[in-house]
């Protein structure tokens, strides 16, 4: 996930949404209701989603029926009224939901790959530069993703702020590239002085011949941010939210949308995320105020 929208909520390096409408006492036929976003045609999305609802069916005993929902604002407002049981939502549209509907992570997937279920955001510049430390990108060309990027701009925003950098004074032009390959190619070609990019889209950079490791200096590296989680509504029955997990678990070495092949998921808790809630205050972003 290169880039992940704080407002639309929509997840930069993200799998197709999940969230259900599980075997509550007044659910009709005790099915499991699996709800997908859809960012390709509602037919397709169901169509490529089938092997995980089949998969989710075997491991709970009961049916599980895929729906397609509109957007992760109406997800939250779901979950909220309790419409809603189990979504899938990104790490900071998560901590936003949580701010109005009571609800915790409880899964995170792992795809192929990516072999794990965080990242990091990284500020690197050409070994070239002479810039080693944070204290030598003062004065200089410095570029961010988007402003809307987590591991491309708010995290690493965040990160200069909190050891007493500020990138809006301190540098001495910074521009927006739109894209984490384009700062991997600016900064190999010394275009611009330092980039602030996700380490698994450089490491792709590294791999499709962007950029050489050898020519590059990281100058600072995030805390690991974790990957989007799957939630459920806290008030569920405990029994419950026990077999949807262990569902979520036995989910493995599926084709996953345009993720590839899911390794599977793995065990997560709301804590997990107070990073982003840290950054989110570095950045003096409401939360409550952006829903």
């Amino acid at each position: 996930m290169t880039r992940r929208h704080l407002l639309a909520l929509a997840p930069a390096l993200t799998a197709p949404p999940l969230l259900g409408h599980a075997n509550r006492a007044h659910a009709a036929g005790g099915v499991l209701t699996v709800g997908l976003i859809p960012s390709e045609d509602s037919r397709a999305m169901i169509a490529n989603s089938q092997a995980m609802m089949d998969m989710l069916a075997r491991s709970l005993g009961m049916p599980v029926k895929p729906f397609v929902a509109a957007d992760y604002n109406g997800v939250i407002e779901a979950l909220r009224s309790r419409r809603l049981d189990v979504a899938y939502l990104g790490p900071f549209s998560y901590v936003l939901g949580a701010t109005v509907a009571d609800i915790e992570a409880f899964a995170v997937a792992e795809t192929k790959k990516a072999g794990r279920t965080a990242y990091h955001s990284l500020i690197v510049a050409h070994k070239d530069s002479g810039i080693r430390t944070l204290a030598d990108l003062k004065g200089r060309t410095f570029a961010f993703v988007d402003p809307t990027s987590t591991s491309g701009h708010l995290f690493p925003k965040a990160g200069l702020l909190k050891l007493g950098f500020d990138p809006d004074k301190d540098f001495g032009r910074v521009i927006f590239s739109g894209s984490h390959d384009a700062n991997a190619v600016a900064v190999q070609n010394r275009r611009i002085d330092a980039v602030a990019i996700a380490d698994r889209i450089l490491d792709s950079a590294i791999a499709k011949g962007q950029a050489k490791r050898e020519d590059l200096v990281v100058v600072w590296k995030s805390a690991p941010i974790p990957e989007s989680p799957t939630v459920w509504r806290k008030d569920l029955d405990p029994q419950l939210k026990k077999r949807i997990q262990a569902a979520f678990l036995d989910v493995k070495d599926i084709p996953w949308s345009d993720q590839g092949l899911l390794n599977g998921f793995h065990p997560t808790n709301d804590a997990a995320y107070d990073v982003i809630r840290e950054t989110a205050r570095v950045l003096k972003l409401d939360l409550r105020g952006m829903k």
